[in-house]
Formats: C-alpha cells, sequence, structure tokens
C-alpha cells in the first residue's frame, strides 16, 4: 500500500513539472543596456545601431549608440531587432482553457446586459494558452468578455504573473456592446429565418439598448438607496472614466453608433471590427473615432468584396486619418492571437508601410486603450516592455525571440509548445 501512495505521489509532482507554467520572472535589480540592435519604437521611428537602458522596470535611455553610456548588464544585438512588445486587444485569453470542458469556459454570462461583469476576476494567470503568447511577442492583452448584448468590463494584463492582481495593467478600462446585426445569416439556434436576409427586428433591439442606457443614466441621477449594479457600472461612459468599445461591422451600423454615441454623450467610443469601416472612414475621422479592425487573417465576408479585403482593411482606415489597431476575435482566437504580428505583416504586404504596421499591434493599440503613458513605444519613462528577434518580428520565419522583457523583467520564452518541440526533435535526430 506505502508503495502504491508513493507511486502515485511521484507521478503527481511529475506532471506537475511537466504541465505547470513557468514562474513568472522576478523584479529587476541591475540595470540593462542592449546595444546594436535596429531599435523599431513602435511610432513610426526606426533607430539603427541604437542603444536602449532600462532600470527599475522602466527605459531611462533610447537613442544612437554612443548617444548614451552603457550600464549594468549589456546585451549585444548586433544584427538583430529590437520592438515594444505586442498588444492584444479585444481578447478571450486566459478566460478560457479548453473550451469542451465547461470548467475552464468563463469567457461569457447568463443574461443579455450585463456591464457590471468584470472580466479580471476570471482571468487565468496560468494558462498555457497565456504562456505559448510570449515567444512571438506578445505580451500585453485587453482581457474581454463575450455573449449578450452588453458583454461586460474588459481589463488590460501583462502576460507574466502569479495572478490576475499581478498581472492588472488597467482594471475595467471599458465596457463591450455587441450592436444589433442589421442583417441575419439564418442561424437556426439563435432563431433566425432561413438564408441571408434583412433583421426585421433590427429596430426593436436598437430601442431595447437605447432604452436600457436611459434607465441607466436615471439611475445613476437619482438619489435612490438601492444601487442597480449594471445601470451603475455604466458610469463610466458617461464621466469619460471608461471607453465604450462597440462591437459593429456593417455601414449602416456604424452610422447608427456614431449617433447612438452623440445621442446618449457618451465621451469616449471605439469600434470592433468595423468590416465596412472603410465606407464611412470620412465620418470616423471627423468625430474622432478609432478602431479595432477585424482580423486580417480571415475570408471576405461578402460575395462582391475584394478577395484581399481583410488584408487591407486596416490600410484604407489609416490611409484616411483613422486611429487603427487589429484584434483577433473569431474562430481558434486564443491560440491565434500569437499570430497577431503575422497578421500585421500581411496587412505589410498588402500596401501599408512596415513600420505602420508594426504600429496597428503596437504604438496605436497602446493610444487605443489608453496605456499609451505606459506601453506601446520604446520611449523614456514607459515601462521596458519589450523583446529582442533575430529578425523581422512580422515575418513568422524571422520572428525568432532571444531575450524578452515584461516591464524589466527578464520573463521566460519556453512554453507547452517550445516543449514538445525539444522533445520530439530528439526523437528524429537520435536515430
Amino acid at each position: 500500500m506505502k508503495n502504491i501512495i508513493a507511486i502515485i505521489v511521484l507521478c503527481l509532482i511529475s506532471y506537475g513539472k511537466i504541465s505547470a507554467q513557468q514562474i513568472p520572472a522576478k523584479n529587476q535589480k541591475t540595470a540593462i543596456t542592449i546595444t546594436g540592435a535596429t531599435a523599431h519604437i513602435g511610432n513610426g521611428e526606426v533607430i539603427q545601431n541604437s542603444i536602449i537602458i532600462f532600470e527599475n522596470g522602466k527605459i531611462t535611455a533610447v537613442g544612437s549608440s554612443g548617444s548614451s553610456a552603457s550600464k549594468g548588464t549589456v546585451i549585444d544585438a548586433s544584427g538583430k531587432h529590437v520592438y515594444p512588445g505586442f498588444i492584444a486587444p479585444n481578447s478571450t485569453l486566459g478566460l478560457v482553457e479548453i473550451s469542451a470542458v465547461r470548467a475552464t469556459d468563463d469567457d461569457s454570462e447568463i443574461g443579455n446586459y450585463n456591464p457590471h461583469i468584470r472580466s479580471i476576476i476570471a482571468y487565468n494567470a496560468e494558462s498555457k494558452i497565456v504562456e505559448s503568447m510570449r515567444p512571438n511577442g506578445v505580451l500585453i492583452a485587453q482581457v474581454t468578455p463575450r455573449g449578450g448584448r452588453i458583454t461586460g468590463t474588459s481589463s488590460i494584463v501583462q502576460l507574466d504573473a502569479w495572478n490576475w492582481e499581478d498581472a492588472a495593467i488597467k482594471i475595467d478600462d471599458g465596457i463591450h456592446i455587441n450592436w444589433p446585426n442589421t442583417f441575419t445569416r439564418g442561424r437556426w439556434w439563435l432563431g433566425e429565418d432561413p438564408g441571408f436576409k434583412a433583421n426585421k427586428k433590427y429596430e426593436k433591439q436598437v430601442t431595447q439598448l437605447v432604452d436600457f442606457v436611459q434607465q441607466a443614466k436615471a439611475s445613476i441621477q437619482s438619489n435612490k438607496e438601492t444601487i442597480n449594479l449594471p445601470h451603475h457600472a455604466m458610469k463610466g461612459l458617461f464621466d469619460g472614466t471608461k471607453t465604450l468599445f462597440m462591437h459593429v461591422e456593417t455601414e449602416k451600423g456604424i452610422l447608427d453608433v456614431i449617433s447612438f454615441a452623440k445621442n446618449n454623450k457618451i465621451k469616449k467610443l471605439v469600434l470592433v471590427g468595423a468590416y465596412e469601416g472603410h465606407k464611412v472612414a470620412s465620418q470616423l475621422k471627423q468625430n474622432n473615432i478609432s478602431v479595432l479592425s477585424t482580423r486580417a487573417h480571415s475570408v471576405p465576408a461578402m460575395e462582391d468584396d475584394d478577395y484581399d479585403q481583410p488584408y487591407k482593411n486596416a490600410k484604407l482606415l489609416m490611409d484616411a486619418g483613422v486611429l487603427v489597431a487589429i484584434q483577433n476575435s473569431g474562430q481558434m482566437e486564443r491560440a491565434n492571437a500569437r499570430n497577431l504580428p503575422f497578421q500585421a505583416g500581411t496587412v505589410a504586404a498588402h500596401g501599408l508601410d512596415k513600420e505602420k504596421a508594426l504600429q496597428l499591434i503596437t504604438g496605436n493599440s497602446a493610444k487605443i486603450l489608453g496605456i499609451d503613458d505606459i506601453a506601446g513605444t520604446l520611449e523614456v519613462g514607459k515601462d521596458a516592455t519589450l523583446f529582442i528577434s533575430k529578425g523581422d518580428a512580422l515575418d513568422m520565419r524571422t520572428n525568432q525571440l532571444e531575450k524578452a522583457f515584461i516591464q524589466g523583467r527578464d520573463i521566460s520564452l519556453e512554453s507547452h509548445h517550445t516543449k514538445l518541440w525539444k522533445r520530439y526533435s530528439k526523437k528524429y535526430n537520435s536515430k
């Protein structure tokens, strides 16, 4: 009996060592200097043969080689590239581990209007999917709930932590709303009629949403002792402390959203998806509305769309002067978030300048999410969240990270995938 117990204990210990996430890195203690690399600042600027110094988790110097004296540990990155950490907006990272296992699926709640639901407290910092982002340079994410008309409140995290408290960069940054679809696609499980046709319930669904928002305003302004949590969760949209992330795709839907935001005096509005945003780009520019564009690695949504429409959507908006970043919602969105840099590379391959394409997942993302004071670019005073790549990080062939830092901490680039790669590469080399 004792032998059986001992074997079970050993198996559990071994399993824990194999399956556990990498231990989060310790705080930076000594200064670090990176020299000789091509620095991609994240705002369109590139510095050849650069020097970057960071201390206590903050960048203290960025410039051409020789502009500052090296400090502490020196990393010679000659012939390599340095980038700010990539940012994944509108992601369910850490909210679902295995879709088929209900106990690990926590990205939505029962009900249609849930602005008071906070995604941050459900975030699993020890997710294996989360750690698989880092080897491709994705170091920050906006954790976003799904489901219903008002899905809940998102928060922004860095991807190397013990728990959600340690991971949090910006808590409850915005509320996410799914604008009613102007068309239905015959999804029987949602009670839609067969075929692609206009949504007959559109006006009714919009009215219901408007009624909820107006009720929330009235509830917030009242002096009742009993607080309506869903209503009071909306307060940040009216006083400007939270951003409204409106998930909408069609031209008519976007125009209706602009009117909705004006009528309800919502101060900060960001469109998520906005597949037909290029058709009303001038209105978006005029109203200072930013866009988290639909994923580039997708097929055209309509039969008469250009074959490369998803590839060039971000460029069309940027050419019109709209502030744009890209996000990755859709099928397999959590695992595919690691491909965010390659989506930016695809946009670059279809006409956008390479450094502007980089901004889609760095500087622009940080501005839209309201964290550009600490992240998104390699600038003095910002967090030292960055990485060194052997080659172009927007190209899957040369995106090969050697070092990555989050807030100055030298993080592990090991993951379940790298362990399997090392294991099976030996299988065939051993013969």
